[in-house]
């Protein structure tokens, strides 16, 4: 995991203490015993093959598990605060169970949670506002935090209304500097699609509400599509919208206890998160 988290064996085996020889020599074996080529190896980052992921999510699940088992048990129990900052789809779709179980297992560590766009998480986490964040990162490139997750971006319409066959195009965005505010329009505009805005909304919950009612279509991220709602895809005349990548930050110089549970449970969580819960299909 770590050798993945970091994007290198050597920086992994730096982490853990072990030569990088010998952090190559595990990999080699695990490999032989899934008999699977789990890394694709450039001069400068790890790329994950397909096996690899599979054999990444499980091995997340165990650990998260493990995690799960030892804090349960570990006496003195685990207290304190933790300020946590996530994108306002996340903290309205998945991050509910994710911290209700969290809250199960370490009662006495209190949450407070505050959504935003992820810029601007990341920029009120620089200024001591948060102690943990999740943020959307849309080049894989950028430095900084922990991924956890590659998160497909989709097109989002209303199940009952076709809004995406009207031109222009009916958008329903988020305010800038929303990354999938950018993503839309840049891809719209290199397949010179007419499209126009339609509605405006800061808010995860406003912005499904108008896809819902037919005003407009806009841009989730997979594992938040909300019900009544439908994917699209390039059969309907949309553009492929690609991937963003989810990371955790923590901020710099805070250690405890409970930061360390919650930053571990949540990439845990979102390794095994669980499939969109809308109707994910192609325009009908």
């Amino acid at each position: 995991m770590t050798a993945i988290d970091h994007g290198s064996f050597t920086r992994a085996a730096g982490i853990v203490g072990r030569t990088p020889s010998a952090v190559s020599l595990q990999i080699k074996r695990l490999e032989e015993t899934v008999n699977a080529v789990l890394f694709q190896r450039d001069a400068h980052n790890l790329h994950l093959t397909s096996e690899g992921r599979t054999v990444a999510q499980h091995a997340r699940r165990i650990l998260a598990l493990n995690d799960q088992i030892i804090a349960s048990l570990r006496q003195p129990t685990v207290a304190g605060r933790v300020r946590l900052g996530a994108p306002h789809e996340y903290t309205a779709s998945l991050l509910p169970d994710f911290l209700g179980k969290f809250a199960q297992t370490h009662p006495n560590v209190m949450l407070e949670v505050t959504s935003d766009l992820s810029k601007n998480l990341l920029r009120r986490q620089l200024a001591g506002e948060f102690d943990l964040v999740v943020a959307l990162h849309e080049d894989s490139s950028e430095e900084g935090g922990t991924s956890i997750h590659n998160e497909p971006l989709v097109w989002v319409g209303s199940e009952d209304h076709s809004s995406h066959t009207r031109s222009p195009l009916p958008l329903v965005l988020a305010p800038p500097p929303c990354i999938y505010r950018t993503r839309m329009l840049r891809g719209l505009n290199q397949i010179d699609h007419p499209c126009r805005i339609v509605y405006l909304s800061s808010s995860y919950n406003g912005i499904s509400a108008a896809v819902q009612a037919g005003i407009g279509i806009t841009a989730m991220a997979a594992s938040t599509i909300p019900p009544g709602t439908k994917s699209l895809t390039e059969a309907d005349g949309l553009p492929p919208l690609g991937h963003l990548q989810l990371r955790l930050h923590r901020m710099a110089g805070i250690r405890s206890e409970a930061l360390s549970r919650l930053e571990e449970y949540i990439a845990g969580s979102f390794a095994n998160s669980a499939p969109p819960r809308a109707s994910v299909r192609g325009g009908d």
